[in-house]
Order: structure tokens, then C-alpha cells, then sequence
């Protein structure tokens, strides 16, 4: 077995150590091979799990590859052609084969015999992926990922040009130019904020268009599978086993009852402190005090070796994981003009190493934003040596789990980043309202998304009218809108995964009611609550979610009442940070 913290890949054993490939000719004898291969015992059916997953561990970390540099430059035409010839030649092969070699697995007499380990949880998995398999969907599958790789180039490309330091026009990114809106000076924030307004309406009816054309087509894949709408269809796809559409729409509510009235609150006290007349969206990101925006770092360098040294203090191994990923070069963390906006940790399925990506500046949200891909690093790393690629491959309820944890579980040792005690107590406010202020945003995303699906043959007009009516649920009624309406209209398309990773969303509520719970276990108990935090994440996918949230020591549980009680935890917390 690999050492967790190996720059080396396992010996391969299916595979010749020097395979590569340039067409899907040099893969189809590697998969009529699986195909092929007599079972005759459990244990040959066992060691058929374990080649199958060498090779489609080698195939995913050649398209995260593919991916990775496509969306480091999203300008180099070379880069995005080579991602698509994966996307248009390899990946509808490689399904159809996945679903003879899924069914082989299936039809062996000696599948009841793989019971230990992750093996039924897979063998579920698998099963569901039989069941949704239909050949015509192949080629629109094909032409949904190419789609939706377009999002990825028509943000990348958005700049504005505002004063620069020395007084000088200066072109930006978004994100760079997103760090005005933390400027004391508001007609500072103001022209920062109207310039990325008018910047992403000249792209609104582009991205309007690319939605409906993903929506068409994501409709057409559910129908095909026997579903009455792509939402539906989705919650199979995305092996939902543990809840329900109705479960979400009770957490809609429950956010909207219990969270709500906190974010009324926050802007009321954020209005009145600043000593405004009104509230304006240029205003919500400025320090309450009008104090210059922290910058916890300067560079990306600094950002990486800061967050090496916190992760290193919570526990010497977890800031191993971070100093393996910078000696290998698995880390591209700086904003730049052609870069993809957003940012992740693709895991590296046969080496182990995931990468980071990111679009840091120099402000809090990106220092939380490494902490939280870092976490998911950590959950990369320590499920490396699990038997199966599948074992390795958590829902995402449970991935958020590691990260948005990370976050909180650091917090204690964000004086790395801030030595001034009153910055230190500023960071830590604004983490935790940025936890009241992600529940509502969740809710409002996920609620939208069922909406889109539910109503395929929606029209423009009725599109923004029920975004304004989700929007307005689920945000407060202090903030002042008048003149912007337009841009209130279009904030939906800034969040990237109502393009490329649809219904991905409520998992980080989920999720983020989870780190909660496992960092005041952590609170109570240091030790303990590490200790839960990774026995979790090292199980990978070989439990059922609810199980993998109880080795964390927290329930898996979105309902009203649990919310509350966290919420007041957290409430508890910012006060105590208020008055000291």
C-alpha cells in the first residue's frame, strides 16, 4: 500500500507501468479484457474490482488533467480541444462500457459474497447506475458537458478597468475588483460594484441562452430514463439514498423561519453602524466600522505557507498534506485574466495527490477558501489506500463535510494570519455571519434549481420572476434595491454551478450544519472532536451517509429544530466574540 504522504503513485498491476493512450483503440482492449475475464469465485470477482478500478482510476486523473489545465487557462484553444477530445471520443465509449462491466458484476452468483468493506455501498451504487443507463443519453451527455465547459470561457473572460493604485486605468478581474466592495471610501465601492454589474450584463442574454440549451437537453436526459423532470432524475443520478426533494423543501422553510430574521438583523445593525440612510448592495461586504478591509496575505505564496503552518498546529499530519501538495505543484491559487472563476480540489484518482485551484486576492474569503479546499485535500489523502476508486468517492454531502469542518476547526489558529488581536476578533465575526448568511444562499440556489426543472418549459419573463420571488425569500428586507433592479434580476447566473454541476448545492447546507456540530464537539472537546472529524473522513465512501456523519459524533439532520439549536451555538459564539 501507498504511504499516505508518498509523492509516488502505487505500482500498477493491471496496467503496464507505461501505458498511456491517443485514441479510445489503445483503452478497448484494457475493457474487453474486464469484459471478457472468467469469475469463477468470489475472489476473482474481487480482484476483477480491483483491475477495473486501476484503470478508471488512470482515466479519471488523465481528464482531471485535461480539466485542470483547461481551466487554469480558459484562453489556450490546445488546452480546451484536448478536454473536449476526451469529453466527444473517450467518455461516451468509456459509459457504455461501464455499463456492460456494472452489469457483469451484477449478474456474477458471487456478488453476496463482497460484504465487507465498501462493497455494498458500491454494489448500490452500481445498481442505481444500471438502472439510469440508456444508451441515447450518451451523446447527450456529450453535449451537455461541452456546454457547460462555456460558462467556465465566458466568465474567465470578464474584466472591468477601474482607478488603479497609482491613479492609472487598470484592467481586473471580477474577483480582484470584487475587493473594492471592502473599501471604507463608498463611492469607491459603488463604482467598483456598478462596473461588475454592467460587466456581467453584457453577458446576460449569452448565459441565458447557454442555460436554456443545457436545461433542453437536461430535460431530454430525464425523459429518456423514465423521469418526469431533470430534478427528479438528478436525486437518482446523484445517489440520494439518505433524503428526499420534500426533505429539502423543508429545510428551505426552516432556513426561512430561523434564518431570516438574523440576516434582517445583521444588515439593520450593519446600516445603523455605518450611519446610512439606506442600505445599498455596495455596502455589504465593508467593514460595519468603515475599517480598511483585512488582507491576511499578500501573495499566493504567503496564503499557501500560512495555511501550511495552521493546518500544521491543529495537527502535524494535516499540514503534511499541504507540503505534499506544494513540493508536487498541485496548488494554482492566484486570480489572473483567463482563468476560470471559482475554485476546487480535484482529486488525483491514481497518484492520490488532489490539486487546489483558486482565485485568491488577498482577501478573508480566500484565506477560508484554502482552508476549505485544504479540507478536502485532507479527505483526498487519507482515503488513498482504500481498496476501490469507489470507496474513495463520498457523496458530496459528506466531502462539504470536510471542508466547511476545516474552516471552523482552524479558527483557533487564524493568528497566523492575524497577529493583531482586533483583526483576529474581526476575521472570526465575519466567519461565523458569513455561516448566518450561507444558509439563506443556500436555500435560495437549491429552491431555484428545483424550480428551473420543475417548470422545463419556462420563459425568460417567468424565469426572473420566480428567481425575484426565491430571491427575496430568502434575503433581508433592509438592503435597498431601487435603480438595480436588473442586476437583482441576473444574480443567479454569477453561481456557476447552476451551470456545470447541477443540484450541487444543498449539500453545503447540509454540510455546513454539520461542521457546526463538529466544531462545537470540538469546542467541548479538542481531542475528541478532531478524532470524530477524521475517523469520518477516512471511511470515504464505505458507510451510508448517516453513519459516516455519526463517526464525526454529529446527526445527520437538516430539520427546524436542529437548525435552531446550531444557529444558537453560533449566536452564542459571535456574542462572546463581541464583548471581549
Amino acid at each position: 500500500m501507498t504511504d499516505l504522504l508518498s509523492t509516488q503513485r502505487p505500482t500498477r498491476r493491471f496496467l503496464d507501468e507505461n501505458f498511456t493512450f491517443s485514441s479510445w483503440d489503445d483503452l478497448k482492449p484494457l475493457f474487453d479484457a474486464l469484459k471478457n475475464r472468467p469469475l469463477k469465485s468470489a475472489d476473482d470477482l474481487r480482484q476483477w474490482f480491483v483491475d477495473r478500478s486501476e484503470l478508471e482510476s488512470y482515466l479519471a486523473e488523465n481528464f482531471a488533467w485535461r480539466y485542470i489545465r483547461m481551466t487554469c487557462d480558459t484562453a489556450d484553444e490546445a488546452l480546451l480541444a484536448r478536454f473536449n477530445e476526451f469529453v466527444e471520443h473517450i467518455q461516451p465509449e468509456f459509459t457504455s462500457f461501464s455499463n456492460d462491466l456494472d452489469k457483469k458484476a451484477v449478474e456474477s452468483p458471487h456478488l453476496a459474497e463482497l460484504n465487507d468493506e465498501g462493497f455494498p455501498i458500491a454494489i448500490r451504487s452500481m445498481k442505481r447506475q444500471i438502472e439510469l443507463f440508456r444508451e441515447e443519453n450518451i451523446p447527450l451527455t456529450t453535449q451537455i458537458q461541452t456546454l457547460e465547459q462555456q460558462y467556465g470561457a465566458i466568465a474567465g473572460a470578464m474584466t472591468v478597468v477601474l482607478g488603479g493604485r497609482d491613479g492609472e486605468p487598470e484592467e481586473m478581474t471580477l474577483q480582484r475588483a470584487s475587493d473594492r466592495l471592502q473599501e471604507p471610501d463608498r463611492a469607491v465601492r459603488e463604482t467598483a460594484y456598478r462596473a461588475i454589474q454592467q460587466r456581467r450584463m453584457q453577458d446576460k442574454d449569452r448565459l441565458d441562452e447557454l442555460f436554456d440549451q443545457l436545461r433542453g437537453l437536461r430535460h431530454r436526459v430525464a425523459q429518456n430514463t423514465g423521469f418526469a423532470n431533470y430534478r427528479d432524475y438528478m436525486f437518482a443520478a446523484l445517489g440520494r439514498f439518505d433524503y428526499t426533494p420534500d426533505d429539502c423543501f423543508r429545510f428551505h422553510e426552516a432556513v426561512a423561519e430561523t434564518l431570516v430574521p438574523l440576516l434582517d438583523g445583521l444588515a439593520t445593525a450593519r446600516k445603523n453602524e455605518l450611519g446610512l440612510g439606506e442600505l445599498r448592495p455596495w455596502d455589504l461586504k465593508v467593514d460595519p466600522q468603515n475599517r480598511s478591509p483585512l488582507k491576511p496575505f499578500e501573495t499566493g505564496d504567503e496564503l499557501l505557507e500560512k495555511t501550511i503552518e495552521v493546518f500544521n498546529r491543529l495537527d502535524p499530519f494535516l499540514g503534511d498534506c499541504l507540503r505534499i501538495m506544494k513540493r508536487m505543484g498541485q496548488l494554482d491559487l492566484t486570480s489572473r485574466k483567463g482563468k476560470a472563476p471559482g475554485g476546487y480540489n480535484y482529486p488525483l484518482d491514481e497518484t492520490g495527490v488532489p490539486f487546489i485551484f483558486m482565485n485568491a486576492t488577498s482577501n478573508l474569503r480566500d484565506m477560508v477558501t484554502l482552508l476549505h479546499e485544504g479540507g478536502h485535500a485532507v479527505h483526498s489523502i487519507v482515503t488513498r489506500n482504500l481498496l476501490l476508486n469507489a470507496f474513495k468517492h463520498t457523496p458530496s454531502e459528506v466531502a462539504e463535510l470536510a471542508s466547511m469542518s476545516m474552516e471552523l476547526l482552524t479558527l483557533d489558529h487564524w493568528d497566523v494570519f492575524f497577529p493583531n488581536p482586533d483583526d483576529l476578533k474581526r476575521a472570526k465575526i465575519q466567519h461565523l455571519e458569513s455561516i448566518v448568511e450561507t444558509l439563506p444562499w443556500v436555500a435560495t440556489v437549491d429552491k431555484f434549481q428545483h424550480w428551473l426543472y420543475e417548470n422545463p418549459a419556462h420563459n425568460l419573463d417567468e424565469r426572473k420572476e420566480a428567481w425575484l420571488r426565491i430571491y427575496d425569500q430568502f434575503s433581508d428586507d433592509v438592503t435597498d434595491w431601487s435603480s438595480l433592479e436588473t442586476y437583482k434580476e441576473y444574480i443567479w447566473q454569477k453561481q456557476l454551478h447552476i451551470y456545470e454541476v447541477p443540484f450541487y448545492y444543498i449539500e453545503y447546507g447540509i454540510a455546513q450544519l454539520g461542521a457546526v456540530g463538529v466544531w462545537k464537539n470540538f469546542r467541548e472537546n479538542p481531542k475528541r472532536g478532531l478524532e470524530g472529524y477524521l475517523n469520518a473522513l477516512r471511511l470515504g465512501y464505505t458507510r451510508p451517509m448517516s453513519e459516516i456523519y455519526a463517526a464525526a459524533y454529529v446527526p445527520f439532520d437538516f430539520s427546524r429544530e436542529h437548525i435552531a439549536s446550531l444557529m444558537n451555538f453560533v449566536n452564542e459564539e459571535l456574542e462572546a466574540l463581541r464583548s471581549s
